[in-house]
């Protein structure tokens, strides 16, 4: 089966879907494009944005149709069969939202008139993101349906008598490093990837997924529901965080309610706020409306973009949104929004020229054996365009 995802609301997930579909967002264990590719047994492609459509094409196949797929829901099992028995011109649609339509080829989702559709509706109750803050509100259910499918009939890898491990939701894949730590998979399962590693006195409360190839430093402590991507380093305190993948928090600080995306840094001991001194609401910058908006939580914290970094002793206030590209450093608060390819602090800002960002890049990518490619220099020019208003 041919499967393509389609977008909606595209600024609602800024500034991650500036450098991504937002099928390739982490949430639990997976990305959203890993979690159906897996369950459909099938490969897949994008309808996205046209400046990231060379790195990631539409493809419609060999096939005569495709099945397109909202990218904001989550699969489960008894959602996948559903999707699976559409026939053509058939829609499969969750409170309103349309999860996924059947089409003959080459018919485009923008092309499709609802109206001429056979329209279901699922019995399933699928995970659906609606805002960047889902990602981390959410992330407990996707780590515990992640952790069931990808365990189901399997065998946890034994870990070492110097841990004390308390519960059974504990699965350690094979290569992985754990000495002389406490888990806790009473409050949620804990799923330690391949050839990752947890340092001496680290402690972890579940749920809480540690993807292939990272590393927790040593007396690290996680607060579930937490998601630490592959390739990444982290130490000091966590709670109810995502990080996508090869971003450091390599030293004591606090990170909570928060997402971070691919190839950032936070400096040591860098905060970040997730309440308000008042308890009130938090409002957070909506790159939809260009303004702050309440988000119905008491407890938010930090937005990163992809390649963003902070120095030492970084302080971030409750709900602030860093773009791509971005260097903040120096005393202070800087403030709630900070725009893309920005440089500098509470103090002020100038512009994070494009030869200097992609230098850094190409630096830092490498350092992981991971090529900066010519798709992704395209792609970060168009960010640099698009965003330069909030700059100016």
């Amino acid at each position: 089966m041919n499967v393509i995802f389609f977008e909606e609301n595209r600024s609602q997930f800024f500034p991650f879907a500036f450098t991504r579909p937002i099928a390739e967002f982490r949430i639990g264990i997976l990305t959203i494009r890993e979690k159906w590719e897996k369950m459909m047994s099938c490969t897949t492609s994008f309808e996205t944005a046209d400046y990231l459509s060379k790195k990631f094409p539409l493809d419609f196949g060999k096939e005569n149709s495709s099945v397109w797929i909202n990218s904001s829901f989550l699969p489960n099992l008894e959602l996948v069969n559903e999707v699976l028995a559409l026939q053509i011109n058939e829609s499969l649609e969750f409170e309103k939202e349309i999860i996924a339509v059947h089409l003959q080829n080459p018919k485009k989702i923008k092309d499709l008139d609802v109206n001429s559709l056979k329209r279901k509706k699922t019995n399933s109750n699928p995970i659906f993101i609606k805002h960047i803050t889902d990602i981390f509100s959410k992330n407990e259910f996707a780590i515990k349906a992640d952790y069931e499918y990808l365990t189901k009939g399997k065998i946890s890898q034994k870990i070492s008598d110097t841990n004390t491990v308390i519960g059974n939701d504990l699965f350690v894949e094979e290569g992985a490093k754990i000495e002389a730590c406490v888990l806790n998979s009473t409050t949620g399962p804990i799923y330690i990837g391949k050839n990752s590693e947890i340092m001496e006195g680290t402690v972890i409360r579940g749920p809480f997924a540690l993807c292939e190839n990272s590393i927790l430093k040593l007396s690290t402590k996680i607060y579930g529901a937490t998601t630490v991507g592959p390739n990444s380093r982290v130490g000091g305190e966590v709670n109810n965080s995502v990080i996508f993948g090869y971003s450091n928090k390599g030293h004591d600080g606090f990170l909570g309610n928060s997402v971070i995306g691919e190839w950032c840094n936070l400096g040591a001991d860098t905060n970040n706020s997730n309440l308000k001194n008042n308890y009130a609401e938090v409002k957070l910058w909506n790159y939809g409306s260009e303004t702050m908006e309440k988000t119905g939580l008491q407890f938010c914290g930090l937005f990163m973009g992809d390649h963003s970094k902070c120095g030492i002793n970084t302080m971030f206030n409750t709900g602030t949104v860093v773009g791509v590209f971005a260097n903040i450093f120096g005393g202070g608060f800087p403030p709630n929004f900070i725009p893309s390819f920005s440089w500098g602090g509470s103090e002020g800002f100038e512009t994070y020229q494009l030869n200097k960002a992609f230098e850094v890049a190409h630096q830092v990518m490498d350092r992981r054996h991971v090529e900066f490619t010519e798709f992704d220099q395209e792609i970060i020019s168009n960010v640099y365009k698009i965003t330069s208003k909030y700059r100016d």
